[in-house]
């Protein structure tokens, strides 16, 4: 079985920075892509930013220049870097991983549980 569990979220004021983490566990062989998505009250969930097997990032218009994806594919984690906060950042982030192969199954894609940000304004 596959797990993604989240980690950093919180409460932050504007202008302020938080570091989220996801680790990947199970039986895994190897990870596609993994990315971070947010989704707000009232709204549907949307991209934050994803890397991929290369390890080439992807950012959303609203975060590039303020956040930070990376991604250590042997150990399965990822990072999310946040810096300068708006209190529209504010959300539950999921991970994602995508593409996951163990030495049973195939998964195109799998979901953590989600962590909160809340920026103040």
């Amino acid at each position: 079985q596959v797990q993604l569990v989240e980690s950093g979220g919180g409460l932050v004021e504007a202008g302020g920075s938080l570091r989220l983490s996801c680790a990947a566990s199970g039986s895994i062989v190897s990870i596609s892509a993994m990315g971070w998505y947010r989704q707000a009250p009232g709204k549907q969930r949307e991209l934050v930013a994803t890397v991929n097997g290369g390890g080439y990032p992807n950012y959303a218009n609203s975060v590039k220049g303020r956040f930070t994806i990376s991604r250590d594919g042997p150990k399965n984690t990822l990072s999310l870097q946040m810096n300068s906060l708006k209190p529209e950042d504010t959300a539950v982030y999921y991970c994602k991983a995508e593409h996951i192969r163990t030495p049973t199954t195939y998964l195109l894609d799998w979901w953590g549980q989600g962590t909160q940000v809340t920026v103040s304004s």
